[in-house]
C-alpha cells in the first residue's frame, strides 16, 4: 500500500468537498474543480479531512491510489492559494506582452507569436522578460507553461529562448570549440 496514498488530506476552513459516486468536487474561495477518479479507489469525506483507501485489490489500484490522493490534495491547494509558474525570456529584443485575450510573443521570428490564453488561465508580464502563469488546476497551469517554453526552447549556444525561472542551460562551444585551433582542426 503507498506510504503517500495512506495520508489524510486536510480540509481547511472555507473549502467545500462533495462526493458523488466516483466523482468528487472541491470549491473554494478561488473557484470549483471536479475529479472524476477509478472505481478501484475509496474515498472518504470527513469534517476536516479526506481519507482514500483500496476498493478493490487489484493491480492497477496500487498504482492509482497514490496518484488520486494527489490529484486530490493538488486540487484543495489549488482551490485555496492556487498555483504559479515563472517563465523567463532571454535574448536581445525578446519581450512579451498581454493584450487582451492574446499573449502576444516578439521572440526573433519574423512576425510576432500570438498565444491564445485559455480560459482559467492567468498570465502577467511584470517585466518584459518574465511571464507569470497561474491559476487553481496545477495540471493547466504546468501544461500551458510548457507550451509557451515550446514556442522557442532556450538554445544551447547562445541561451536564448523561454525557460523556466531558475532552469540552468548547460552551454555549448561554438564551431571553433575551445581548442584554440584556427577551423577547429586538431594540431597535428
Amino acid at each position: 500500500m503507498s506510504r503517500i496514498g495512506r495520508q489524510p488530506i486536510i480540509i481547511p476552513p472555507g473549502t467545500r468537498v462533495n462526493l458523488d459516486g466516483h466523482q468528487i468536487t472541491v470549491s473554494g474561495p478561488k473557484g470549483q474543480l471536479d475529479l472524476k477518479f477509478n472505481p478501484v479507489i475509496k474515498v472518504e469525506v470527513g469534517a476536516e479531512n479526506i481519507q482514500l483507501s483500496i476498493a478493490k485489490p487489484v493491480p492497477a489500484a496500487a498504482a492509482l491510489f497514490g496518484t488520486t490522493r494527489n490529484l486530490i490534495a493538488n486540487m484543495v491547494e489549488g482551490v485555496n492559494n492556487g498555483f504559479t509558474k515563472k517563465l523567463q525570456i532571454v535574448g536581445t529584443g525578446y519581450r512579451a506582452q498581454v493584450e487582451g485575450d492574446n499573449l502576444v510573443l516578439k521572440l526573433g521570428f519574423s512576425h510576432p507569436v500570438n498565444f491564445p490564453i485559455p480560459e482559467g488561465i492567468n498570465i502577467d508580464t511584470p517585466e518584459k522578460d518574465i511571464l507569470t502563469v497561474s491559476g487553481i488546476d496545477k495540471a493547466q497551469v504546468g501544461q500551458v507553461a510548457a507550451r509557451i517554453r515550446n514556442i522557442s526552447k532556450p538554445e544551447p549556444y547562445k541561451g536564448k529562448g523561454i525557460r523556466y525561472e531558475g532552469e540552468y542551460i548547460r552551454k555549448k562551444a561554438g564551431k571553433t570549440g575551445k581548442t584554440g585551433v584556427a577551423g577547429g582542426a586538431p594540431a597535428a
